[in-house]
């Protein structure tokens, strides 16, 4: 199989680009501080190369053609992708990490988590996020594998330092209709003859030591969503986030329930670095964001 030769070079594209934006040879030669000679010779190169005429000179400026339009619009993409390549090899060679993984206790505001990603996002220099959402014992066995750089909890291990982030609530919920909404005042076991819905320990070694789970029947899903989604049906009862619940109350899909002892459940989030020693640039800037929306917030 032959291999494919460029007829043409990126510096070729570079220099119809600013011929373009310039508006003239003679702005772009100024520019680029080369000739205007050179710039002419370069795009009148390509074009014999390419076969098609991609400038046509009007007077002293310069247009595009139809074809111009086309290949310019494709040869920016290109020059893009070459500038974002080349920053990430400067950035690797600075220690930017090339991927920042994230562990995110699922109580975690989903709003939160996405605004400080989206912060992020313009600073990321091409570093690819790993957001692994955790529950329970899961969020500390990454913490004490050290299988994440940045870890959002809500229990931090013996032996590490949390910095103490925001604080959020569960609610006790179920549908309008279930049976436990017409209780006014709800005990224990009020509970435990109805299904419960619980949410899946993400460790590998899961514990039911949190929270109530003394209820006869439970259902076990994998998030909060899930169990949402069940709920709206009329099945059972559940714990809810404050931010996915609220919305929900408002609407009149859910009706949160009044629990003798036990009206809602404070949950305090820590951010853990498990090892700040070896923290890159990234993810100490990431880490930084998330401090200044909580400061702020």
């Amino acid at each position: 199989m032959s291999q494919y030769r460029p007829r043409t070079t990126l510096e070729q594209w570079r220099i119809l680009q600013a011929v373009v934006d310039a508006g003239s040879y003679a702005k772009a030669a100024e520019l680029l501080n080369k000739s205007q000679s050179s710039l002419n010779h370069a795009v009148a190169k390509m074009q014999t190369q390419l076969g098609i005429a991609l400038l046509e000179v009007k007077g002293r400026k310069a247009f595009l053609t139809e074809a111009g339009e086309v290949m310019l619009r494709r040869s920016r993409q290109l020059t893009e992708n070459i500038e974002s390549l080349e920053h990430l090899a400067e950035s690797i060679d600075l220690g930017w990490e090339p991927e920042i993984r994230l562990a995110v206790e699922l109580v975690y505001p989903i709003d939160d988590l996405n605004n400080v990603l989206r912060q992020f996002a313009p600073e990321s220099r091409g570093s690819r996020i790993n957001v692994k959402r955790v529950v329970i014992s899961g969020g500390q066995e990454a913490i004490k594998d050290k299988d994440v750089d940045i870890a959002i909890v809500n229990n931090v291990p013996k032996g590490y330092l949390g910095e103490p982030l925001t604080s959020t609530e569960l609610w006790l919920v179920c549908h309008p209709q279930h049976p436990l909404s017409e209780e006014e005042r709800l005990e224990s076991h009020h509970l435990e003859q109805h299904l419960q819905l619980v949410i899946r320990d993400t460790g590998k070694q899961p514990k039911e030591e949190q929270g109530w789970l003394r209820s006869e029947q439970r259902w076990t899903v994998d998030n909060f969503y899930e169990a949402l989604s069940l709920l709206r049906q009329g099945t059972g009862f559940a714990w809810l986030p404050r931010f996915i619940a609220e919305a929900e109350i408002k609407a009149g899909s859910l009706k949160r329930l009044s629990m003798h002892g036990s009206e809602k459940k404070a949950v305090q989030l820590s951010m853990v670095i498990p090892e700040p020693d070896k923290l890159g640039p990234g993810s100490q800037r990431l880490r930084d964001l998330f401090l200044t929306h909580h400061s702020n917030s």
